[in-house]
């Protein structure tokens, strides 16, 4: 049987009963799907997907809409409201989902439990972060959290390995001063998530002094954001800037993707969303690597689902918006995933990308897998911490000053949003 009549007897497989007004296999349906990513690789991925599945069911079309990623958010629920947005959008998992929920649509009517269950992380996308209460988003990509660096700028500065702990990261900035080389480039990055850089890249690895299961503790305010050993960690963060290892304009720059990308920076802290970026412009002058913000030799990686598309409560095809996210674990779209850089997130499928497969190993050599700090921090948290940890890098805010903005954005949630558990 060829891939297109697998695909096809697949997603009548996994097609529930009809509900809107998107039932008939033959009748055309236009699905609108909006996304936060730019013109990154999960943009060319997801476009990718929608092609072919339009190619193997020329009755679903889709209009893709980019919206900015510094009020994504505010926009679908300005929309949910209206109930005039998207069909399908792009949704973040954890926390996120969790907070959105009220106009996602559950999956498990449209899509078998079996077949949800085949997406790594499935849980993470669901009502009380369990896929058997109801999927919510299916992820679309294993995600990582990582540092980049610049193999040739290493060797120009005499820093014979990349750093694994505060001191090794101090020494290497200086060698990288001394010879005239920016060691960390800071800035909007890949993503434009807000204002300034997006500081949870570095605030899931300064955080690993804790196990991921001690990371709860953040959430209920058992540990405290003013607690001395957190305060010591972003200390050491923003000595980074203080010792010029950082460019100074932390806060403003936009440029720092294009400044690694062209030499002008040894390092720099994004994703795996820039693996197939990075790989095609620097070929193997690019390595990946865990940010060494520890004492002791970092033993961490972040490596979750951390994004994926779900289906409005309100859309009028349901149904064939699910049956697409349904048609996403079949092994014609794991494969799209994987050629365009991206780590799939369906078992049987391999990353293509070397960056990707470099970032993998980590974890399997014994590192510990951690979620994406953000995913599981109360959003009304998120949304104080992102202006204050820009801040600490910056200067502008002592780390005792932003730990305790911090804390009391925890303290200010009622009791039951700041339980042992994550909801």
């Amino acid at each position: 049987m060829n891939r297109r009549l697998l695909s096809l007897a697949a997603t009548l497989l996994i097609v529930g009963s009809a509900c809107g007004s998107s039932g008939g296999s033959n009748e055309a349906v236009k699905l609108t799907l909006w996304h936060n990513y730019g013109t990154e690789a999960n943009a060319t991925v997801t476009k990718a997907l929608t092609d072919a599945y339009t190619k193997a069911h020329p009755n679903v079309t889709f209009e893709l809409v980019a919206q900015p990623g510094d009020n994504y958010f505010a926009l679908l629920k300005a929309a949910a409201v209206a109930k005039s947005g998207p069909d399908l959008m792009t949704m973040w998992t954890g926390l996120f989902a969790l907070q959105n929920q009220d106009y996602l649509e559950p999956l498990n009517s449209y899509v078998k439990v079996d077949e949800l269950k085949k997406f790594t992380g499935i849980d993470w996308c669901s009502k009380d972060l369990s896929v058997d209460k109801g999927a919510i988003c299916v992820p679309l990509d294993i995600q990582h959290y990582n540092g980049f660096y610049n193999k040739e700028l290493f060797a120009k500065a005499g820093v014979d390995k990349v750093p694994t702990n505060w001191d090794e990261l101090y020494a290497a900035c200086d060698k990288f001063t001394a010879a005239g080389i920016e060691g960390l480039a800071y800035g909007t990055g890949g993503q434009a998530l807000n204002a300034g850089f997006y500081p949870y890249y570095d605030l899931s690895y300064l955080m690993m002094f804790m196990s991921p299961t001690d990371w709860k503790k953040l959430y209920s305010g058992e540990m405290a954001w003013t607690d001395p050993k957190i305060v010591d960690q972003l200390t050491k963060w923003a000595n980074l800037h203080e010792r010029g290892c950082t460019n100074e304009d932390v806060l403003t720059n936009t440029e720092s993707v294009a400044q690694f990308e062209a030499g002008e920076a040894a390092m720099t802290l994004e994703g795996s969303w820039l693996f197939a970026e990075f790989a095609e412009k620097m070929g193997d002058n690019v390595g990946v690597f865990q940010p060494p913000f520890s004492d002791n030799a970092i033993s961490g990686v972040v490596e979750f689902p951390g994004n994926g598309f779900g289906v409005t409560s309100y859309s009028t095809h349901k149904d064939a918006a699910a049956a697409f996210l349904g048609w996403m674990a079949t092994a014609e779209a794991q494969k799209l995933i994987a050629d365009g850089g991206l780590i799939p997130t369906v078992a049987g499928t391999d990353p293509s990308n070397k960056l990707a497969i470099e970032m993998l190993k980590f974890a399997k050599d014994g590192a510990t897998r951690y979620p994406m700090i953000d995913n599981v921090m109360q959003p009304e948290v998120v949304e104080v911490a992102t202006p204050m940890l820009n801040a600490i890098l910056a200067g502008t805010k002592t780390p005792a000053e932003a730990a305790k903005a911090i804390a009391d954005a925890l303290n200010a949630l009622p009791a039951e949003r700041r339980g042992t558990e994550y909801k």
